[in-house]
């Protein structure tokens, strides 16, 4: 009996990736990218021309295309004739552009840098794969939705939200050596002295600065032995190490840092702003968290972030208009001294940590992009 003939390798695409704008939607974009890199295919990423996106993409080995383009500001003004100026452009340019080198299916991680390769696809009949990150989507998901051929979530509470047909939860991207380093962490248990770690964003928070400091001072007048973690932002850095020295608090500082993972690795405790990058990377790390979220977000999307992180019950959550320093050093206090409910807190966080979701993200991509490549190659036949 002949044996079966061996099944051919699933076709190789070609993908393109708008990813650019914030740091929030370009490291979980080039985080998919990495992974379907790896996977074989070719990767274009798609950029709106800011700053913050040179040194993210500084070692990027594939193709990149920039498009200038602004966001939206709120409101009527002469900012917004320019910005719609500059957005009508950047749809000409990337309608033009990818109709010289068509992809076989374009991710778009959301923000006014989405609006143009989004509407290109579209015209040029690609298929559209959105990210949102957080749990209320943005402007761009929710207008780009209605045509997209498929939609994935963060969040499973987007559900509520975005009434897609073909709606998938993958979870949100992190980057890639922080999603290896996460699944062979080992947490530690029982530190005699516990580590909260302060994440106030990529630039930091001075408001929840200068209460994380006045709290800890108030632990150490209590003799409630704690060891800060905590990352700044590069303005507030000098101040708050020097607020530390003054109390004679032993904490380790750092105004801004890549090297993350060890410092997941160490930390019991999390007192933190509620992005969906960083919830996603304190549940890859199982680091139980006090969210106090970004009063002016847009939409409130960082209360909704921190609800839904508290529903899976890891982490709770406090508004800033509630949150002082005594009340921090109460809840510190019960928190650090109840290792049980850390513990429990850390495990629900790991027993979810399927929010990290590169792989997932770049499944739906690889599926999406390759029903129109077989499609067309039956048409074609």
């Amino acid at each position: 009996m002949n044996p079966e003939p061996p099944k051919p390798a699933p076709r190789l695409l070609r993908i393109a990736l708008a990813c650019g704008g914030t740091g929030g939607h370009i490291f979980p974009g080039i985080a998919t990218a990495d992974v379907l890199r790896e996977r074989g295919h070719t990767v274009t990423l798609w950029m709106a021309g800011k700053d913050v996106e040179s040194a993210a993409v500084k070692d990027w080995p594939g193709a990149i295309v920039t498009i200038p383009a602004r966001g939206l500001p709120s409101g009527l003004s002469p900012r917004l004739l320019a910005a719609l100026w500059s957005l009508l452009r950047a749809m000409h340019i990337c309608r033009q552009k990818m109709r010289q080198a068509p992809p076989d299916v374009l991710l778009a991680m959301g923000s006014y840098a989405s609006i143009g390769p989004g509407w290109a696809a579209l015209r040029n009949h690609v298929p559209l794969v959105l990210h949102e990150a957080n749990v209320v989507p943005g402007r761009a998901i929710r207008l780009l939705s209605r045509w997209a051929t498929s939609v994935a979530a963060s969040f499973e509470a987007s559900r509520y939200y975005l009434q897609h047909t073909a709606l998938t939860v993958t979870g949100m991207p992190i980057r890639r050596d922080l999603e290896r380093a996460s699944r062979t962490v080992q947490r530690a248990s029982g530190a005699d002295v516990p580590r909260v770690m302060v994440l106030g964003g990529s630039r930091g928070a001075h408001s929840l600065n200068e209460v994380v400091v006045e709290a800890f001072a108030l632990l150490q007048a209590r003799g409630v032995p704690v060891h800060p973690i905590h990352l700044t932002g590069p303005t507030d850095e000098p101040r708050v190490r020097a607020a530390y020295a003054r109390h004679g608090i032993s904490a380790t500082v750092h105004g801004f840092t890549t090297d993350m993972a060890p410092l997941y690795a160490a930390a019991d405790l999390a007192v933190s702003r509620s992005g969906a990058s960083t919830c996603a990377e304190l549940l890859a790390f199982g680091v139980p968290a006090l969210f106090v979220p970004y009063p002016y977000a847009a939409a409130d999307h960082q209360l909704a972030n921190a609800k839904a992180m508290a529903r899976l019950g890891a982490a709770d959550y406090v508004s800033e208009d509630n949150l002082s320093a005594a009340w921090l050093a109460d809840y510190l206090t019960e928190r650090c001294r109840n290792r049980v409910k850390l513990a429990a807190m850390s495990t629900a966080g790991r027993a979810h940590r399927e929010c990290c979701g590169a792989e997932a993200l770049a499944d739906l991509v690889e599926r999406v992009g390759r029903a129109k490549t077989n499609g067309s190659e039956k048409e074609k036949r």
